[in-house]
């Protein structure tokens, strides 16, 4: 087309814009799908101020680099949840109606056609940079924005929303109940044992019962998805929400250069909290890559991570899209796996990618947390996904259909272990989730203030959920199903009790032998009472034992003898989590990140699905302190 051609070789100027650099270009962007305009801009080194000015020039359009503040958001760009697709704003300048558009390559056309038509037309349009269109599209939108963040998924789905359902009245209730339960568990060995013994034996086993099953099932080896090619790729985004944390921005940029994936289809939005002016000015020295983007989250109430995510939602424009934290060194290849997973099976909605912690040799605390990572989204999570049972998602490398996401309300901003209630939505709303063998590598608190501090907030976050999906039971059953209701109270449950429930057997049996009472015969109470208890341990250590080999870091087994008192701190942890739940519910305590100086210690390397999934750091006999 020679208007075309025409337009490409006047935006790349006279100095490059010779005809076979403008074919050549205009091929590339037929066979990759991607917008000359974009391709101009990475492939030339232009800038989006010098594209759009020399594109509305030759159209006859007035062009400016920013947008006034008197623009405002239209009625349907209001009710959009798309707003990253939005391409124009109005505004009223000097008492004349004008129309900000930052057209695409085909829009210019288009628009040069009209224009050459009505030449009207070019004083009421203004062509703009897309970065600046979006910024105005923040500013005037953004006490929109904040409350859709706040409020969509309580209009969408009212019944299962931390603002709503999880009223004052509920968390005692709640705290009632597992107060009532820790109690009758610790008078099991003194009275009542008839009664009692059988409620312990189902509060411990049943969950030690499905940490065996995993722990003994044999995955099944799925042929790895044909490799798609770079032109069929879609645009995947990705959010990383940020928080205080400048320090740690350099480490999270190269490991996004790092992504195997065609730049021209990455887009990565740091949703950057406004109070953290440091790490907005990290993250401001980023931006000449053209994947990088910035929101900075107005403050508000919720202060919470999920509510970050969804203040950006509506500006994605991909796909697909993963969540990566701070301190996240994904595979460079997961993205791409995860696209194949997604186009092999079009009923798949959500993947979990394995997260693998990298300092599990710094301390006892380190090693047993990487155990439990190992257990967790090694072995367990891919057996729940076989089976179809609901899958509480980690905090990061969740990679998502967007349209499910949207389709679900997104995270629920009240909610302090938003990823574990999202995966048990997905599945209430009968959305399918499944396991990605590809791993990303993170960091497991060192400090015990920190360790302490994030264990309350999962355990915080695990009890809004299970309140949150059981405050209407007949309804969450006729929703998730027999078998998939039996495997939330079990597991979700699981997640509560297990440390508390120990610890409180633990230290009664304890008190018990201490009187005179033997764990062995001829008392036969106790007996059965000290092969539950070991029935627990045992459990939990087989499982993590079998992902740490699967990880070939059989090291770290030996730190499994302290789970006994690994476990003691997860209680510590509980009582400070049901005295939140109960003052502050929707206090977000956040969790200090280092830069990964052990990952380079180790020479750490990830690999993918095409590396059987494993991680081999070389890793030592022992831990080194």
């Amino acid at each position: 087309m020679p208007e075309a051609l025409a337009l490409l070789c006047s935006i790349l100027g006279e100095a490059d814009g010779d005809d076979e650099q403008g074919k050549a270009l205009l091929s590339q962007a037929r066979a990759t799908g991607i917008d000359p305009l974009e391709l101009a801009c990475r492939q030339y080194g232009l800038s989006g101020d010098l594209v759009h000015a020399r594109a509305s020039a030759l159209c006859g359009l007035a062009f400016a680099r920013t947008v006034p503040n008197l623009a405002r958001l239209d009625p349907d760009t209001a009710r959009a949840e798309q707003l990253g697709d939005a391409r124009t704003l109005r505004g009223n300048l000097l008492g004349r109606e004008v129309v900000f558009i930052s057209p695409t390559f085909e829009g210019y056309l288009d628009l040069a056609a009209r224009v050459a038509s009505n030449s009207d037309l070019g004083r009421s349009i203004c062509a703009v940079p897309p970065q600046a269109l979006r910024a105005a599209l923040l500013a005037a939108g953004a006490p929109l924005l904040t409350r859709q963040a706040q409020q969509r998924l309580a209009e969408r789905w009212p019944r299962a929303s931390g603002h709503r359902d999880l009223s004052l009245g509920a968390r005692i209730a709640f705290l009632v109940a597992l107060t009532a339960l820790v109690t009758m568990v610790a008078l099991a060995p003194f009275t009542l044992e008839v009664v009692l013994t059988p409620l312990v034996a189902v509060l411990l086993l049943v969950p030690a019962m499905v940490r065996m099953a995993a722990a003994m099932s044999r995955p099944i080896a799925a042929a790895a998805p044909a490799r798609i090619p770079d032109r069929d790729l879609p645009v995947y985004s990705v959010l990383i929400p940020l928080r205080s944390e400048a320090h740690m921005v350099p480490q999270i940029a190269e490991a996004m250069r790092s992504l195997n994936y065609p730049p021209e289809k990455l887009e990565v939005i740091f949703a950057v909290e406004e109070t953290s002016s440091a790490t907005l000015s990290a993250v401001s020295g980023l931006l000449s890559d053209h994947r990088f983007q910035l929101f900075a989250i107005p403050d508000s109430i919720p202060r919470t991570k999920p509510k970050a995510l969804n203040y950006v939602l509506p500006f994605v424009r991909g796909e697909y899209l993963v969540v990566y934290d701070a301190e996240d060194i994904p595979d460079p290849g997961q993205l791409r796996d995860a696209a194949a997973r997604f186009a092999t099976d079009p009923a798949l909605d959500c993947l979990q990618a394995e997260l693998v912690v990298e300092n599990g040799d710094e301390s006892w605390r380190t090693a047993l947390y990487a155990a439990e990572y190992a257990g967790q989204f090694g072995i367990m999570l891919p057996f729940l996904a076989r089976h179809g049972f609901p899958i509480p998602l980690g905090g990061n490398s969740n990679h998502f259909r967007t349209r499910a996401l949207r389709e679900v309300g997104g995270w629920d901003p009240y909610n302090v272990t938003e990823d574990a209630d999202l995966g048990v939505r997905l599945s209430r709303l009968r959305y399918r989730t499944q396991t990605l063998a590809s791993q990303t590598l993170e960091e497991a608190p060192v400090a015990l203030g920190a360790w302490v501090n994030q264990r309350t907030r999962w355990l915080k976050g695990w009890m809004q959920t299970f309140i949150v999906h059981n405050r209407n039971p007949r309804r969450f059953l006729a929703d998730i199903g027999w078998r998939n209701f039996l495997a939330f109270e079990i597991y979700v449950g699981g997640l509560i009790l297990a440390g508390p429930l120990h610890t409180v057997f633990l230290l009664v049996l304890l008190i018990r032998a201490s009187m005179g009472a033997s764990i062995v015969a001829p008392n036969v109470w106790m007996a059965i009472h000290g092969a539950i208890l070991l029935a627990g341990y045992l459990s939990a250590a087989l499982l993590a034992h079998k992902g740490l080999a699967r990880l070939r870091r059989g090291g770290l087994a030996p730190w499994l003898l302290l789970l006994p008192a690994y476990w003691i701190l997860t209680s510590y942890a509980a009582i400070r989590a049901m005295f939140e739940l109960l003052s502050r519910p929707h206090f977000w305590a956040k969790t200090p990140h280092r830069t990964m100086a052990a990952a380079a210690r180790h020479g750490a390397t990830v690999k993918g699905a095409g590396g059987a999934g494993l991680v081999d750091r070389g890793m030592p006999a022992g831990p080194e302190k």
